[in-house]
């Protein structure tokens, strides 16, 4: 049985394709584990900056506030 050209040339297209995916350094899911791609090590360095400890900051001042003017009234 003879291939026709179309048929040859979607397995060359699916070939391509598949070469490209593996190169470009994506993310992948291998038995359930996300692995990173490999080029992890030249990605851009990300910085969050420490925040807070208290994650409440704005509820704590608010009842000091009404502490103090608590106690001033008094």
């Amino acid at each position: 049985m003879k291939a026709s050209k179309t048929t040859s040339g979607f397995g060359i297209i699916a070939v391509a394709v598949c070469m490209l995916g593996m190169n470009t350094g994506c993310q992948v899911q291998v038995a359930g584990q996300t692995l990173p791609s490999a080029y992890y090590i030249e990605d851009d360095v990300q910085y969050f900056p420490a925040g807070s400890e208290n994650k409440l900051a704005n509820e704590t001042a608010a009842l000091k506030a009404e502490r103090e003017e608590a106690r001033a009234r008094r």
